[in-house]
Order: C-alpha cells, then sequence, then structure tokens
C-alpha cells in the first residue's frame, strides 16, 4: 500500500519516540568481504527525537507531512514494518512520522525510525518480542539500528551490531547543528576505503575519558574518521564556533555533516552559541543525552 501526505487522526493511538545519535567516536577498522565495513565507536542518544504514532491495520499504511521522505520500501520504518509482520504474522499496521532530526547528517534519523517502529509494534500487538529478536529485526534494516533499539551509551563493534552498554555520560547539553550541506554515507564510505584502515582510534581515549566521569577528559578525547574525510569547510566552521563558545569538545557525528558540541550542564553558553548559530540562518538544537530504552 503506498503512503500518503495526509495525516490521519484516530484515538487508539500508541506513540513511539525515536532518538536521534551521537558518535563520541567513530573508527573504520576495514572493509568486509560482504561490502559493509568493521567499526569500533561510542555512540550516545539524544534528547531530540521523531515521533511515530502507530495503530493497527491491515497491511503496511505510513504517512508523514515531509514532502522529501519516501512513503513506501525506501523508507526504514517500511522495511521494518515488513520485517516484523513477515516473521509475527500480524495482519498490518498504520504510521504517523514525525520528523524531527535532520536527513544526511549522521544523526541515524533512519535507523532510530526503524528502531522505533519495532519497539512500538512490538508493544502494540503485545508481541511479546525480547530486545534480542528486536536488534536482530533491525540489523536487517540497518547497520546503526541495532543500537538504536535500546540507545542510551554504548561502545558497538562489528558492523556497529555487536553492541557493549556502558554507564551514563555526565550531564551535560548537547548543541547540535545541521550545515547546509548533507553528507552521503555511501559517498563517505567510498571516500574512507581511498585510505589505509587504522587499527587503533579514537575509541580507545573516549573510553578512557568516559570512566573519568569528566566532561572536559570526554572533550578532549572525541574522533571522528569521517570527519577528517569529508573536509567540508562549515563543519570546520561550526566546530571553532562551538570550542570558542565554550564546549568541552565539539566533533562532526557520524557520517555527517551534522556537528555537536558538548557543553556544561549549568552553564548558559550552549544556549548562546545556539542563538549565534541560529543568527547565521543555520539550524541548530539543544539537547540532553538520552537514557536507554529497554
Amino acid at each position: 500500500m503506498q503512503g500518503k501526505r495526509v495525516l490521519w487522526q484516530t484515538e487508539m493511538v500508541l506513540t513511539e519516540q525515536a532518538p536521534a545519535k551521537i558518535n563520541l567516536s567513530l573508527d573504520i577498522l576495514g572493509k568486509r568481504e560482504d561490502g559493509y565495513h568493521d567499526l569500533r565507536m561510542v555512540m550516545q542518544s539524544v534528547s531530540l527525537c521523531d515521533t511515530l504514532r502507530m495503530e493497527k491495520a491491515e497491511g503496511i499504511h505510513l504517512f508523514c507531512r515531509e514532502e522529501e521522505i519516501p512513503l513506501d520500501e525506501r523508507n526504514t520504518v517500511w522495511k521494518a514494518a515488513e520485517i516484523f509482520l513477515r516473521e509475527t504474522g500480524f495482519p498490518g499496521v498504520r504510521v504517523e512520522l514525525e520528523k524531527a532530526i535532520p536527513s544526511q547528517a549522521g544523526l541515524g534519523g533512519g535507523s532510530a525510525d526503524a528502531a522505533a517502529f519495532l519497539r512500538g509494534a512490538n508493544r502494540l500487538y503485545q508481541a511479546g518480542l525480547s530486545p534480542e529478536k528486536l536488534r536482530e529485526m533491525g540489523k536487517q534494516v540497518g547497520a546503526d539500528v541495532p543500537f538504536c533499539v535500546e540507545g542510551g551509551l554504548a561502545l558497538a563493534e562489528g558492523i556497529g551490531d555487536r553492541l557493549t552498554s556502558l554507564p551514563p555520560m555526565p550531564d551535560c547539553r548537547i548543541l547540535l547543528c545541521k550545515p547546509l550541506a548533507g553528507v552521503s554515507t555511501a559517498a563517505a564510505y567510498a571516500q574512507a576505503d581511498q585510505r589505509p584502515f587504522r587499527q587503533q582510534g579514537y575509541t580507545k581515549d573516549v573510553l578512557r575519558a568516559l570512566e573519568t566521569g569528566s566532561l572536559s577528559d570526554i572533550g578532549r578525547a572525541l574522533g571522528n574518521d569521517f570527519q577528517e574525510l569529508c573536509c567540508l569547510p562549515e563543519v570546520e566552521a561550526i566546530r571553532k564556533e562551538m570550542l570558542a563558545g565554550g564546549a568541552a569538545g565539539a566533533l562532526m557525528s557520524g557520517s555527517g555533516s551534522a556537528v555537536y558540541g558538548l557543553f556544561s550542564p549549568t552553564s548558559q553558553e550552549a544556549e548562546c552559541c545556539r542563538e549565534k548559530l541560529l543568527s547565521q540562518g543555520r539550524k541548530a538544537f539543544l539537547c540532553v543525552p538520552f537514557p536507554a530504552i529497554l
């Protein structure tokens, strides 16, 4: 069933939040024979969320106001719905997707949406699927979906599906800024394949910094292989703006192009920096770390 732009209304709706993610580290270790890449990274969910509203139906029905969002099998929610319905035998679902996470930003919006669908459908139909089963389904949609199923703070290895939960990071305010230019994940990985892979990257230093519980230590340890590869002048300009504005550290997330800064939870520096970025015509969001969901 083709999706529609016109939204529906019903009284029997289940709502599920889809938190974005940031990368505190991202190391590309090599390319696999199956075309995926071996990664080692630390990811943190944040409170910038898409919202899914769901109800039981026959077949798959997907709705969204945003014109650029596909409403068919190209959408990660649709893919997750096909997998869930095929493996559980339930008849269908109607989903309204409300977007807040920017696209082509490295913030995992599509992965978060697919994961939120799997959690929500599991509750909607009282299917009783374990987190492990939901992550297994999510892996069929995309490499970041298993992390997004539970979220929180985690070390991710392999293609991103081998997860180790970590204790919460210290309280902070997280300022996100999306440059006008987006980055294609496929293009970013193609660029990564042109340079030698490293076995020692940023993740070990981030894990050590997290153990100290110091936001300053974490800020100094941040690192992302893609940031070095993308070389977008606007990314570097935003990073410098955040660091000059008082961020403990600033980094491009994922394959880009969004940049985030870590700020003290008690100061007004994050808000001041956000206002400055907004005055320059950029999209900027203030967030906090989002805890594990399951």
